[in-house]
């Protein structure tokens, strides 16, 4: 069971990691590229997001195979997950970057800043500070779908679950809680530390012009 927990956290890191690198540069594009650019990066967004992720994971596994494209359960299921999870990390990191007062880009601008160093050097380190409370949603969700990778016979924490209900002729339900109660610790440790992450950086003053804001429009 130490060994499928270890892989689960292995693929869990490897989704949020592609899902993270893809997804800023979705976000950046999708709100300050052209028009085009916006349009590509929506349809793709948008298409990972509607496809379920079990058929994605086919997709990139069976289907790969018909094109040449040998990858093995763990790529694969890292190229698909990690995709799908940069979908929604995108619109994370969208949200959290159109949040930010658009005075802070002309200040940068008026300096002599392009738009491009303006949001890379002043927007984004903000934005990723205010999209932690959310992240640690996604991180929630990426952990317990490591589980559907099951499916294409990645031996995480679910299949070396099912090995030993097997070798053990029975016991499935102690197997299966044991594995229940191993992801419910991994999600709430996680989500935990992320929290305290969250208010370890939190910007100051921030919060307090939020809340005002709301009382004015109240």
């Amino acid at each position: 069971m130490l060994k499928g927990m270890i892989v689960t956290l292995e693929l869990t890191f490897a989704f949020l990691s592609l899902g993270l690198m893809v997804g800023i540069f979705l976000a950046l594009g999708q709100v300050y590229g052209t028009k085009p650019i916006s349009l590509l990066i929506s349809v793709f967004e948008r298409v990972f997001r509607a496809i379920p992720a079990l058929v994605l994971l086919f997709l990139f596994y069976f289907g790969a195979a018909q094109f040449g494209f040998n990858l093995s359960a763990f790529a694969a299921s890292c190229l698909a997950m990690g995709l799908r999870s940069a979908a929604y990390q995108s619109q994370i990191f969208r949200g959290a970057i159109q949040s930010i007062n658009i005075g802070q880009i002309m200040a940068a601008r008026a300096i002599g800043m392009s738009q491009f160093k303006a949001a890379v050097y002043i927007i984004l380190p903000q934005a990723l500070r205010l999209s932690i409370a959310p992240w640690s949603n996604e991180y929630a969700v990426v952990l317990k779908d490591t589980s559907l990778c099951y499916a294409i016979g990645v031996t995480e924490m679910m299949r070396q679950g099912r090995y030993i209900v097997a070798r053990t002729f029975g016991n499935a339900l102690l197997i299966y809680a044991i594995v229940a109660i191993i992801y419910f610790i991994l999600v709430i440790t996680g989500t935990r530390l992320l929290s305290l992450l969250e208010k370890k950086v939190r910007i100051p003053g921030y919060e307090t012009k939020e809340k005002g804001e709301m009382l004015e429009r109240i």
